[in-house]
């Protein structure tokens, strides 16, 4: 018999005080029996960081990549149905990150394991030209932190200040210093 995913659910507060923008999210989250906790709350950052703030133009969506492989991690569609935004987790194949920049107006990773800067290395190159790209490295030690926050049912705190997130859980809290390693800030 196959392992069922696991269900969470998130209530996350977003504090962005260098854009001063607010939101809230409740959030239901389908873990895969495969997922780490760790890739699942990387999952949650990446949501709430890229939440547009109303869904005039879409919503953002979870994707399906832990079940189908050529799906991303999380998608905004415009209300036309048009691909805005493709976030992927890990270390996605650079051809699987072509594909995406040609059919979505903006791409971002989240790399978050100890090779990350070694993947992005061997890439790099053949990713030079894509413009829509944006590639962020964020320390292992603080995702494993992250991942310690979780639980099946959470109400996270997302503080942004000068370049730096706080995650907050109860009295628990984890600071994320995120580097770009390609694209915009």
């Amino acid at each position: 018999m196959a392992l069922k995913a696991i269900i969470h659910k998130a209530g996350v507060n977003v504090s962005d005080l260098d854009n001063n923008l607010y939101s809230d999210h409740a959030l239901t989250v389908a873990r895969h029996p495969s997922e780490t906790e760790e890739r699942m709350m990387v999952r949650i950052l990446a949501y709430a960081l890229n939440a547009p703030a109303d869904n005039d133009r879409g919503s953002l969506e979870f994707g399906k990549d832990m079940w189908e492989p050529d799906e991303p991690a999380l998608v905004q569609k415009d209300l036309t149905g048009l691909t805005v935004h493709e976030i992927e987790l890990g270390q996605p194949e650079e051809k699987r990150l072509v594909r995406a920049c040609g059919r979505s107006k903006k791409v971002t990773v989240y790399a978050y394991s100890s090779t990350a800067v070694a993947w992005w290395t061997s890439v790099a190159d053949k990713l030079s030209r894509v413009r829509n790209l944006t590639v962020w490295q964020l320390p292992t030690e603080q995702v494993q932190a992250l991942g310690r926050l979780a639980d099946k049912s959470m109400d996270l705190q997302l503080t942004l200040q000068d370049g730096s997130w706080w995650v907050g859980a109860g009295d628990k809290s984890v600071e994320i210093t995120p580097v770009c390693l390609f694209g915009g800030a």
